[in-house]
């Protein structure tokens, strides 16, 4: 590409570099300057203007940019995109509906690296979307770009971007109750909250006493396709009430633990195929805590092993929750 300042009389059919203010009226960035252009330039009193010019085998901006947004998403729906119009050198990608964005963060590195004009930026992997997100934004830096760059970049782009929706939806809240306390409402209203934002629904109240044997029984009856626990007092240990519980229902404990804070006293089970969460205390809550992380994977039907969760540690120090019963710099 040719850049750089040129002769008004020479202007005709290159690319506006920067907006000029004329008695006429503005021209625009990006202009593309016809003989009517060019004389409302020479009428500003204007000797000279800089301009871009493409050279053979370079493609313009806009027509770059709708090239990759296509390669990133041949098929919006089936992805979970919306697409814009390419403009200025730029196609922005949102989430069609709820779920989890779902980068490749391999793919788009290397597609970043294809050449400094082609450029990809995204939100970070499992980041929760609503609908009307935006969760990428396609650039072409400079007017135009070699076309054979931009091939390579689209090469890259294939699969490099996705939303998974939720694939659950009905779930179930089991709280239990020390002797003479029924639970604050706060819980299953945060709990709510977080289920609404993906389309999950909330079913009846359950409440048990805090032992293993009614909270056991209540998961065996629980409807919901994936199965909440919130006890009354913290769960500190694999032997625990919620834990042992969903042992005597025939569950498999994944994991008790998580090096993300807020949220360390989380569990995660299996129950014959239905995942069980145990929600750490934090998340009373509607402040962003560890179970967050967990449920929303679940939820969208991202596989959650232990070796995940060991692996949120990095990031996984959040903002403090105000009514935090010990805060950090207590302890």
């Amino acid at each position: 590409m040719r850049f750089g300042p040129v002769p008004i009389a020479e202007a005709e059919g290159a690319i506006l570099a920067h907006r000029v203010d004329t008695d006429g009226g503005p021209l625009a960035k990006g202009s593309l300057l016809d003989a009517a252009a060019v004389a409302q330039l020479a009428g500003a009193g204007l000797a000279e203007v800089i301009v871009a010019r493409l050279d053979p085998g370079e493609i313009g901006e806009d027509a770059a940019a709708a090239q990759l947004a296509a390669a990133l998403a041949p098929d919006p729906e089936a992805l979970g995109l919306r697409l814009t119009a390419a403009a200025t050198g730029r196609v922005n990608l949102y989430a069609a509906g709820p779920g989890l964005f779902l980068p490749d963060a391999g793919r788009i590195a290397a597609l970043n690296r294809v050449h400094p004009m082609i450029t990809l930026a995204t939100l970070p992997p499992f980041a929760r979307v609503e609908p009307r997100s935006m969760v990428a934004t396609a650039k072409i830096i400079a007017y135009g770009v070699p076309e054979v760059a931009l091939t390579e970049a689209c090469r890259h782009a294939v699969g490099a971007l996705r939303v998974a929706p939720p694939v659950l939806h009905s779930a179930t809240l089991i709280e239990t109750a020390l002797a003479g306390e029924d639970p604050a409402p706060k819980g299953r209203e945060a709990l709510g909250l977080r289920l609404r934002r993906l389309g999950v629904a909330l079913g009846p109240r359950c409440i048990v006493p805090h032992r293993a044997a009614p909270l056991a029984e209540a998961l065996r009856q629980a409807e919901g396709e994936i199965v909440f626990i919130l006890t009354a007092s913290a769960t500190s240990d694999p032997g625990d009430v919620g834990p042992a519980a969903l042992g005597l229902a025939d569950g498999r404990l994944i994991r008790f633990g998580m090096p993300v804070d807020p949220g360390n006293l989380l569990f995660l089970g299996d129950m014959q195929g239905r995942p069980v969460i145990g929600l750490p205390g934090c998340a009373r809550s509607p402040a962003l805590n560890g179970a967050d992380w967990v449920l929303e994977r679940v939820i969208c039907g991202q596989r959650v092993t232990a070796e995940d969760i060991a692996a949120m540690g990095v990031g996984g120090l959040l903002k403090e929750i105000p009514t935090r019963g010990r805060p950090r710099e207590a302890s």
